[in-house]
């Protein structure tokens, strides 16, 4: 059976425990949690105690979780989704494999089924070179923790990042293979295939299950990346509802509209109904 999330970015205005109890009434069997200072800021001193306390939330409402590191000003005010893996400075990279870190214990403490995470942008400041030689570098380290912890760290292919694309992934998993004891596991956004025009997303999804960790949806517009309510772009949503269902796809499968904050109330009820209708037929 399909089992879906809804992502915290999607309520920013409501307390995480509101937004968590919207999530379950509406009946999700999970959240996709994204670290942010507003819900659960994993740069507290006390990040561990509150993920404890979380756990013991998300166990009474029944809601498994997945941990998402995307929120976009929680490392810099200034500039969004930085300091990222390609950052020209050692101490902005390091901030970036820190974040990941303590995501991983945040989804240890609360029995996440996988952390998100993606590359980030190349800056004109860094040269190709040495933006594949900082990506290696902090993908390797990435994967160590994830690892380590036994948590699935699930890279996501995000359009304009400089891993942007599913072939993007699909050749870096190939290098890294050598070089790591767990290669990359893949986050997908079925609607990112839309902006890219690179794959038709149930044909991505049938690709590529063998290595999926994390499944989110979106609608999207083609070559358009702007996360919109189901029904409002060129998703086919029951297409790929049944790809993930013919391939076995077990874990949650993430609502992601940071958009839709302000109608969170009403929007969370309403992408479950759209996600029932669509839903295969036995």
């Amino acid at each position: 059976m399909l089992r879906f999330a809804y992502t915290t970015n999607g309520c920013a205005y409501h307390r995480l425990d509101d937004a968590l109890e919207l999530i379950a009434e509406a009946g999700y069997q999970g959240v996709a949690l994204t670290l942010d200072a507003h819900h659960f800021d994993p740069l507290a001193d006390d990040y561990e105690a509150a993920a404890e306390r979380l756990a013991t939330r998300l166990k009474a409402l029944d809601l498994g979780v997945v941990i998402d590191t995307a929120a976009p000003y929680l490392l810099d005010p200034r500039d969004a989704s930085e300091p990222s893996l390609l950052h020209p400075t050692d101490e902005g990279r390091a901030r970036r494999v820190d974040l990941v870190r303590r995501a991983v214990d945040i989804a240890r403490i609360t029995g996440a089924e996988a952390v998100t995470f993606s590359t980030g942008r190349r800056r004109r400041a860094v040269s190709q070179e040495n933006a594949g030689a900082f990506l290696i570098d902090g993908l390797t380290k990435v994967a160590e923790i994830g690892a380590a912890a036994g948590i699935p760290v699930a890279l996501e292919p995000v359009p304009g990042d400089m891993i942007g694309t599913l072939d993007d992934f699909a050749l870096l998993r190939e290098a890294l293979k050598p070089m790591v004891d767990v290669p990359p596991v893949l986050s997908l956004n079925a609607g990112h295939c839309l902006v890219t025009n690179e794959r038709d997303p149930a044909s991505a999804v049938k690709e590529f299950a063998p290595v999926l960790a994390a499944v989110s949806l979106a609608d999207m517009v083609r070559g358009v990346h702007t996360h919109r309510p189901f029904g409002e772009g060129e998703l086919d949503l029951a297409g790929v509802l049944k790809a993930l269902d013919d391939a076995g796809y077990e874990k949650l499968i993430c609502v992601d509209l940071p958009h839709q904050s302000l109608s969170a109330h009403e929007t969370i009820p309403a992408m479950m109904d759209i996600l029932q209708e669509n839903l295969p037929s036995d």
